[in-house]
């Protein structure tokens, strides 16, 4: 019998919330009849959003919750006092179990204190580090820190790279990951103290297929499966390819409209291209999960519409089946 995976949805994060996010759901369970979505948040809106689709209503569960977590508080104090808001009361269903994951657009502060000391890490783990794919000409590379651990040590970045090799080969499907850490040069005397200490450690580790350095300006070539950082570095090079990527669109155009033959030439291009930049929508790939933690949680963009909300919640029936949770800690808490 097929397993069916739960998911608890925070219907009320992000800047599209609850439109986008309820449609995301709606579409999530059309798609796939092993989803059953659990959309928390205040009951009379995600009902009136609800009304506009049709979809299996026993896949679907509104779950009330009467508070909201904006992004100007102080992620701490939110998780603390506002015991119903969406936040909490999703998270606290992955903790008692009654759902397999919990997927939110809200709050990046919040879903990283709440994922730490509601959901809780796994005994062993040191930090869980946010784990994002980022396209690349070669599939998909995993950014990993990409904004939970400002402030890593060495140790930490040995065991993002763990977590990370096991995500991309029990997950994304690739065998034997390669394994980098991003640094201003190859060279293995470069770097500051962080990545001079991590280094070794890295390269003394049998678990991972260790590369080496690798320069920010190769990560998008796919020379690296896994791409280690601390969090503050991750989140720079995942901002500055996400604006870049929307400036060029902008710039091509631009171009392509200033003139006649660029408009017809632009015609001509249009289903390539639109073919081409679909492998670099990072949408696709739904949102970042929060490694190490007793279940999983999963980060999404704070602008995230359907389709990325759609992506998420399909994305933890991969993370279910591959028991991602039981494989960390059977290779990195059995060294402990």
């Amino acid at each position: 019998m097929e397993k069916i995976v739960k998911v608890a949805l925070d219907a009320m994060g992000g800047d599209n919330a609850p439109g986008e996010i309820v449609k995301g759901a709606v579409d999530a369970v059309n798609e796939n009849s092993n989803i059953k979505v659990y959309l928390v948040g205040k009951s009379p809106r995600i009902h009136e959003e609800l009304k506009k689709y049709r979809y299996k209503s026993e896949q679907i569960e509104v779950i009330n919750a009467e508070e909201e977590i904006s992004c100007d508080e102080s992620p701490v104090e939110a998780i603390r006092k506002k015991k119903d808001s969406s936040m909490v009361v999703g998270m606290k269903m992955v903790k008692d179990q009654t759902a397999d994951a919990f997927v939110s657009a809200g709050s990046s502060g919040a879903i990283l204190v709440g994922g730490q000391f509601v959901v809780g890490r796994i005994k062993g783990v040191k930090r869980a580090p946010l784990a994002a794919l980022m396209p690349t000409t070669k599939g998909v590379s995993l950014i990993i820190d990409s904004g939970a651990n400002m402030d890593a040590k060495p140790e930490y970045l040995l065991e993002f790279a763990k977590m990370g090799s096991i995500y991309m080969e029990d997950v994304v499907g690739i065998k034997n990951p390669k394994v980098a850490i991003v640094n201003v040069g190859v060279e293995e005397a470069k770097g500051n103290a962080l990545v001079k200490d991590t280094f070794p450690l890295l390269k003394e580790c049998e678990e991972i297929n260790f590369t080496g350095s690798i320069e920010a300006r190769e990560i998008h070539s796919g020379q690296a499966d896994v791409v280690v950082c601390d969090a503050f570095v991750g989140n720079v090079i995942l901002k500055l390819s996400e604006g870049l990527s929307s400036t060029l669109m902008s710039i091509v155009k631009d171009g392509m409209m200033q003139s006649m033959r660029g408009k017809i030439g632009g015609l001509l291009v249009k289903p390539s291209l639109k073919k081409t930049l679909k492998r670099f929508d990072a949408s696709e790939h739904g949102g970042a999960p929060l490694l190490g933690l007793n279940g999983l949680v999963v980060k999404m963009h704070g602008s995230s519409k359907a389709k990325e909300t759609k992506n998420a919640i399909i994305q933890c029936i991969a993370f279910s089946e591959a028991k991602i949770n039981e494989k960390i800690k059977e290779q990195i808490v059995k060294e402990k």
